[in-house]
């Protein structure tokens, strides 16, 4: 048999792209400041939409914050370990904070004279001072955290966990909205949204502080993928926070009975507190939601009038009344698709391209959209910005009529990505208009291309046994694919994904292009190296690793850290069939909790003490405290 080596493929430098992450206005309304992530800079533009600066970064550009005076603003430098306070005027960077290898999310809290920078790779919040720049505190205990936001009086930061800490076993693990006490520099609460919240992205307060509102998605990991009708799979929401007393008050559902608002990512609230806009990335649009009468129906104030003033008037019914006769009735919002339509509360509005009307003669249903709408701000006199990642646009929308005024082009991504499969197949990968009625993309349960945290039960091995979701890094690399190994291959995987999970038949060169961007995933290095290498107690575990005794680099040899081959390692869960699971690469482990085949083990230490007692999973009970935590510091190095 000859084997040949597949061609190369042909792809276009990531950072020759314009995608703006995240946006943010400056007090007075008169500059926006945008992250560009794969370009690495921070953009500046005035209130008419032109470009004023344009400030390289040392590392990809994610989120942003203005000072109080508006003279400068915070950017985070992902990979660089940074966060960058740049000069609005001069388009220069003032200094370098030190915060952890790679920030996503920050926030100012102006009077307490801190900044909150969330740590994505190593799951911790760095506070550092705004004086002197040096790290006041640093909070563990959070899993991927995203975007941060700061109450009003200062009292409380948000802190919005993209995926769960919990077991995947868990029937009813979710992610945790985390509210930090910035007086004691610690963490306050941990809030657990509805069973199967996850992807937790943008965080708001209202002007008076009293509500917390965070949008995330609601997988419906109890059940089988049998179908996608009404959310069975996934569901997509806003919930509202009680900070005061520190509980989820009520869960919405941004969906239509028979439409998803699949990856809800950016919010801006009105500076009146009575109107929020939501971006829903995956089906390219913008969402209106009325707070004001929101409000008053979840506190039970029906604003149906007598039906003897008025036969005619439009009710509300569902569950409104309800809500009405029972308070508790809130919490069967998180299941009720109809809630936000039936009274009016949401307006949905695709972003659109601008297009020539002689070449789109169906323009009447509408103009196709600028794909992956991430970022929003809404600027004190009334601007509302959207950023378009994929198409590298700023647009700007009337607020209330939610027309487009005016679009701003960064760069010509299109042209680009005409000769370049991977960037093409990003945008697949996060484009929920390929699935059926557009209830979930790829990166609802693959962030980045990486693991949700949580298990489900896919029919490709049977019904009743669900298994954690895995990585799709180093895939193209590791076959088979899924943890009992029943697709040959990545490339069978994909296209099965389409076919059965996200239930299309996509054209073939959206699998073509989805399997160059799976075989293209970034590999930053692990957040755990010392200036690119081992730290000493990596070096102690990689020999523990390597020992004879312990025998893990047995069935992990290196460099892919897997032998292709299926084992029964004593892993077996109690829904499980078989004893014997692929080995799974060990690349990456940093952000791929929860871990084993269950997602079972929460963490490193549990895999190698409570889920090995009869060392069939390497043989680790002879090992000390201290090698144990050398093994797992090199673990979490790879």
């Amino acid at each position: 048999m000859v084997v040949v080596a597949a061609a190369p493929i042909q792809r276009v430098d990531r950072s020759k792209y314009r995608s703006p992450f995240d946006l943010a206005f400056s007090p007075d309304g008169k500059l926006l400041a945008v992250s560009d992530q794969t370009a690495g800079k921070l953009v500046l533009m005035d209130a008419a939409g032109k470009v004023t600066q344009e400030v390289a970064l040392e590392g990809e550009a994610t989120g942003v914050a203005w000072r109080s005076t508006g003279q400068s603003v915070f950017v985070a430098e992902c990979g660089a370990g940074s966060v960058a306070e740049v000069d609005a005027k001069a388009g220069k960077v003032l200094r370098r904070l030190k915060v952890g290898p790679r920030p996503m999310g920050v926030a100012v809290a102006e009077k307490k004279g801190l900044l909150i920078a969330a740590n994505s790779g190593t799951d911790t919040v760095c506070l550092v001072g705004l004086g002197d720049g040096k790290e006041a505190a640093r909070l563990g205990g959070f899993r991927q955290p995203f975007f941060v936001a700061v109450s009003p009086d200062e009292a409380l930061a948000a802190v919005g966990n993209l995926i769960p800490a919990t077991p995947g076993s868990d029937e009813t693990t979710s992610s945790c909205i985390a509210l930090i006490d910035l007086a004691k520099k610690a963490k306050a609460a941990d809030l657990r949204l509805p069973a199967g919240g996850s992807q937790v992205r943008k965080l708001a307060f209202s002007p008076d502080g009293k509500w917390l509102y965070v949008v995330h998605t609601v997988g419906r990991t109890n059940l089988p993928t049998t179908q996608l009708e009404r959310g069975w799979v996934n569901t997509n929401a806003m919930s509202i926070i009680d900070p005061a007393k520190k509980e989820i008050y009520a869960t919405l559902l941004l969906d239509r009975p028979s439409e998803g608002a699949a990856d809800p990512w950016g919010m801006a609230m009105a500076k009146d507190g009575k109107t929020l806009y939501v971006t829903i990335s995956g089906v390219h649009q913008i969402a209106k939601i009325d707070l004001e009468n929101l409000h008053k129906l979840l506190a039970g104030e029906a604003p149906n009038p007598p039906a003897a003033k008025d036969h005619y008037q439009r009710r509300i019914t569902g569950i409104w009344p309800e809500i009405k006769k029972d308070p508790k009735k809130r919490a069967e919002l998180v299941n009720d698709l109809a809630a936000l339509y039936s009274a009016d509360l949401i307006e949905r509005v695709t972003v659109p391209k601008k297009v020539d009307p002689k070449n789109y003669p169906f323009l009447a249903w509408g103009a196709p959209p600028l794909k992956g709408p991430r970022g929003v701000a809404l600027s004190a006199d009334g601007k509302l910005a959207v950023g378009c990642y994929f198409p590298g646009k700023i647009v700007l929308f009337d607020p209330q009529s939610l027309k487009v005024t005016e679009r701003i082009q960064l760069g010509d991504n299109e042209a680009l990505a005409k000769n370049d499969p991977v960037r093409r197949g990003e945008m697949d990968f996060h484009d929920a208009t390929l699935c059926f009625q557009h209830w979930l993309s790829c990166a609802t349960c693959h962030p980045d291309g990486r693991a949700d945290g949580m298990n489900w039960d896919l029919l490709n091995d049977g019904l009743g046994n669900p298994k954690n979701t895995k990585s799709m890094f180093a895939a193209d690399k590791t076959p088979p694919s899924m943890a009992r190994g029943v697709r040959s291959s990545y490339e069978v995987a994909t296209a099965a994904g389409y076919r059965h999970i996200l239930f299309r038949v996509v054209e073939p060169q959206v699998i073509e292009d989805t399997k160059a961007y799976i075989s293209n995933l970034p590999a930053p290095p692990s957040p755990y190296l010392v200036e690119g290498k081992l730290s000493p107690l990596g070096q102690k575990g990689k020999a523990v690793f390597e020992s004879a005794k312990t025998q893990c680099a047995t069935c992990h040899p290196a460099p892919l850290f897997t032998d292709l081959k299926k084992y029964n390692v004593g892993t077996r869960h109690e829904l499980d069939r078989v004893d014997e699971f692929d080995t799974p690469t060990l690349l990456e482990m940093w952000r791929s909790a929860p871990y084993l085949h269950s997602g079972a083990a929460v963490t490193l230490m549990d895999v190698l003490t409570a889920h090995n007692k009869s060392d069939k999973h390497g043989v680790t009970s002879h090992l000390k405290k201290e090698e144990l935590q050398a093994l797992v510091a090199y673990l979490l190095s790879l």
